[in-house]
C-alpha cells in the first residue's frame, strides 16, 4: 500500500523513517562485457540517497533470477544501471521483464545498456529500435560537448540547462531511435568530433522515452563515468526519469 503525497509529505517533515516508499525501484548492474565499474558503484549510491531523499525504496541486485513474475510483482520501476554484454538476461527472465513492462512497468535505461542483449529483439523495441554503435576513439573518447533539450517539460529534463554543457563518452546509434521514441535531448555536433561517418552536423537523439504497451521506457546516454553522479543536473536527470517512470510526476 502506498501512501498519499499530502501523508508522506507529513511523515517526512516529522522524520519519521519507517513510513512506506511510494514506490519501490530495482537497480540491475548485470554486466557480462566491459563494465563501468565506477558509474555502477556511483550509481547504486547516488540511487539509494534520491531514494532515501524522495521516498521511494531502492533494492540493487546483479541476480538475472530476480526477473520473474513473482520478482517483479511489487516493482515499480526497473533501473538497468550500465548493463552491458549478451546474456544479461536469458529465457524466462526475457519474458518477464516483457510483460512486466508491457503491463504497466517503468524502465530507465542508462548509457551502456543500449549494448546489451542484442540478440533480442524486444529489448531493441524497449530502447526506442536504437542500438549503440559506437563512440569516438582514442583521444577523443571523452569530449566536452552541449546536450540541447528538446522537451523541457519532462520531469527527466525539467531541472537541467536548456543548452547543458558538459563532458562524456557520447555515443552514436545505429540504428537512431524511431517514430515511436519521443526525443528529449540532442547533442549539439557542432562542438565535437562525433566521427559517426558524417561530415555534416546532423540530429543526434542523445535521450528518449518510449511507449512500450501500457507501460514506458526511458533511455539515456548520458553518464559514462562514477563522476556523472556528482553533477546536480544529471542527478536531477535521472531522479526526474525515475520519477516519471513511477507514474509519479
Amino acid at each position: 500500500m502506498r501512501l498519499g503525497g499530502a501523508l508522506l509529505a507529513l511523515l517526512l517533515l516529522a522524520g519519521c523513517g519507517d513510513g512506506e516508499a511510494r514506490y519501490d525501484v530495482l537497480v540491475f548492474s548485470r554486466t557480462t562485457a566491459f563494465r563501468h565499474a565506477e558509474a555502477i558503484d556511483a550509481g547504486r549510491a547516488a540511487l539509494e540517497q534520491l531514494g532515501a531523499d524522495r521516498g521511494f525504496a531502492v533494492e540493487a541486485t546483479e541476480d538475472p533470477g530476480r526477473f520473474s513474475e513473482d520478482g517483479l510483482a511489487d516493482v515499480e520501476v526497473v533501473v538497468l544501471l550500465q548493463t552491458n554484454g549478451d546474456g544479461v538476461l536469458r529465457g524466462g527472465e526475457r519474458a518477464a521483464l516483457e510483460r512486466w513492462t508491457r503491463g504497466g512497468g517503468g524502465v530507465v535505461a542508462i548509457h551502456a545498456a543500449a549494448n546489451a542483449d542484442r540478440d533480442w529483439p524486444w529489448y531493441g523495441e524497449l530502447l526506442g529500435g536504437a542500438r549503440f554503435r559506437n563512440h569516438p576513439p582514442g583521444r577523443l573518447q571523452f569530449q566536452r560537448a552541449t546536450v540541447t533539450v528538446e522537451d523541457a517539460s519532462h520531469p527527466a529534463t525539467r531541472g537541467v540547462p536548456a543548452r547543458w554543457t558538459r563532458t562524456d563518452e557520447w555515443y552514436n546509434f545505429a540504428p537512431e531511435p524511431g517514430p515511436r521514441a519521443h526525443v528529449l535531448a540532442t547533442l549539439d555536433e557542432r562542438e565535437y568530433e562525433e566521427v559517426d561517418g558524417t561530415r555534416a552536423a546532423d540530429p543526434h537523439p542523445i535521450a528518449w522515452w518510449t511507449p512500450v504497451g501500457r507501460g514506458r521506457s526511458l533511455y539515456t546516454a548520458l553518464g559514462h563515468g562514477g563522476e556523472a553522479w556528482e553533477e546536480p543536473a544529471y542527478r536531477s536527470h535521472i531522479a526526474g526519469a525515475v520519477e516519471w517512470a513511477a507514474g509519479a510526476r
